[in-house]
């Protein structure tokens, strides 16, 4: 699927009929592109085309993931796609309310539709992640989402960080940092929580006042760290921004333990781990080399 016109015929072969009029294409994703597109009596749908076969592997968790996520954010006025078609190769649901906050245009340059470093934004965010971590590993588990405990989070990030040192060669800084950081017990959670784990301004819909009124894209949610749902906040709009959103997050009933705020920007600044495992995943030429010169800069 590389036009328009081959999404629109993807998803007639599923029996719906929208209109290469007014489509736009969103190549942001990694795991998926993204098709918005019209039917006949003027709704908009999203179309997911995933990227890759093992995207399609995780689409019955996914699935899961919304069911348990979408009436405890209903309550909060947030909605999450209801998937309508759900096949191998095409996701298409009604598209949320609201326009996401980060596009990629057309030559992947960065397109922000709000700022990142708004007080306003930080306030609305903390009190979205303290309803979405009000979900704990029990209702999670129950409803047959990912579970991992404080423990098991820490030994998949050793385990990432052992496999990227033996596939890749990484700067000796960064490779004691994060040796340091896994030593390090004040940064890991004492309990974890239902996270989206990919939460930033291209996966949030806003409407015209800035209100918070979907969130996309939940491939990567699980019970997990809180603090992953809080690093990329701290990567776009830095501290203060971070401690905004960590205060608006304890007010609403989020559970702030001591470490947060450290582990998120530990979580941001591993962002060349995430990145090669990645590639690793891929294996593509291009992400392996992106991925080399991140983990070894200097190289």
């Amino acid at each position: 699927m590389n036009t328009l016109e081959d999404a629109i015929a993807l998803a007639a072969s599923h029996g719906l009929q929208v209109s290469a009029d007014g489509a736009t294409l969103n190549e942001a994703g990694l795991d998926y592109r993204v098709v918005m597109a019209s039917d006949a009596t003027g709704r908009r749908w999203v179309l997911r085309i995933p990227r890759r076969t093992d995207v399609s592997q995780s689409m019955a968790g996914e699935v899961r993931i919304l069911n348990l996520v979408a009436p405890v954010l209903a309550a909060e006025g947030i909605a999450v796609p209801d998937w309508q078609i759900i096949a191998p190769d095409l996701i298409a649901y009604p598209a949320l309310p609201g326009a996401p906050g980060l596009t990629l245009s057309g030559t992947g340059e960065i397109l922000w539709h709000m700022d990142p470093a708004s007080p306003d934004y930080a306030a609305r965010l903390g009190s979205l992640l303290a309803c979405l971590h009000s979900l704990g590993a029990a209702e999670a588990g129950a409803a047959g989402v990912e579970v991992r405990s404080p423990g098991q989070v820490r030994q998949a990030w050793r385990d990432d960080i052992s496999r990227v040192s033996a596939e890749f060669t990484v700067a000796p800084a960064l490779s004691t940092a994060w040796q340091n950081w896994l030593e390090d017990d004040t940064c890991w959670p004492e309990e974890t929580v239902m996270t989206h784990g990919e939460i930033y301004p291209a996966h949030v819909l806003f409407d015209e006042n800035g209100v918070i009124t979907g969130i996309l894209d939940w491939t990567t949610a699980r019970v997990d760290d809180p603090a992953r749902d809080l690093a990329a906040q701290y990567g776009a709009a830095g501290e203060e921004m971070l401690q905004a959103t960590l205060t608006a997050y304890e007010q609403a009933g989020g559970h702030l333990h001591p470490g947060l705020a450290a582990q998120a920007r530990h979580l941001w600044e591993a962002a060349p781990l995430g990145y090669a495992m990645y590639a690793l995943t891929t294996g593509a030429e291009t992400d392996r080399a992106t991925a080399a010169a991140m983990l070894n800069p200097e190289a």
